[in-house]
């Protein structure tokens, strides 16, 4: 993803990082917590973990993008300008991408807990039961939903709040970008009029 930003506005190797980091720590966070999950159950604990899965990139997805928007809202009201998800400070700072981790890991918190409420609704048990009822093999069905299906859904999700968290990063640089270029367009227009003053 990286690699199709526009030049202008690509970002450091480092700042990749410390954004992209912080999604993995999330993921794995939801990993474990639906593993675990999925052993409460007396049913298929598989079915019950490709649907936690799948709500997670659905109905879980619409909870992260509210809860970046609200706390971006927050930060910025507040000017806590370190925490702004995507800005770590020139030069970057490891403090501000701890910040906004443990900020990310609540909004995974959240995430994860309006998921659980939703599944406590009845007649999830019913879908839990059809989701994979059609595959008779156990080994399949374990390589589908621990490998296949979490990497197609996995790289979606990475994409999309990926670019949610790195917009700030962006519009920030694109509004640097303009500053200079304003400030240069100035410097010229005044060495123009100082020239034909000499005139």
């Amino acid at each position: 993803k990286r690699f199709r930003e526009p030049v202008g506005i690509r970002r450091p190797w480092r700042i990749w990082f410390f954004d992209t980091s912080k999604q993995a720590i999330g993921a794995l966070f939801i990993h474990f917590a639906n593993v675990f999950l999925s052993t409460l159950t007396k049913e298929d604990p598989c079915s019950l973990y490709l649907m936690n899965f799948l709500l997670d990139a659905t109905l879980g997805m619409l909870v992260i993008w509210l809860a970046v928007k609200l706390v971006s809202k927050l930060v910025e009201y507040k000017q806590w300008t370190l925490l702004m998800f995507g800005e770590y400070g020139d030069p970057p700072q490891a403090a501000a991408w701890l910040g906004q981790c443990g900020i990310y890991l609540l909004i995974m918190v959240l995430e994860k807990g309006v998921i659980s409420l939703v599944l406590l609704v009845p007649g999830w048990s019913k879908l839990q039961e059809v989701l994979l009822s059609y595959i008779a093999n156990p080994q399949v069905e374990l390589v589908l939903v621990m490998l296949i299906v979490p990497f197609i859904v996995n790289s979606i999700m990475f994409w999309v709040v990926d670019s949610l968290m790195m917009r700030k990063y962006k519009t920030m640089k694109s509004l640097d970008d303009s500053c200079d270029s304003s400030v240069k367009s100035a410097d010229s227009l005044l060495w123009a009029n100082n020239e034909e003053s000499r005139v």
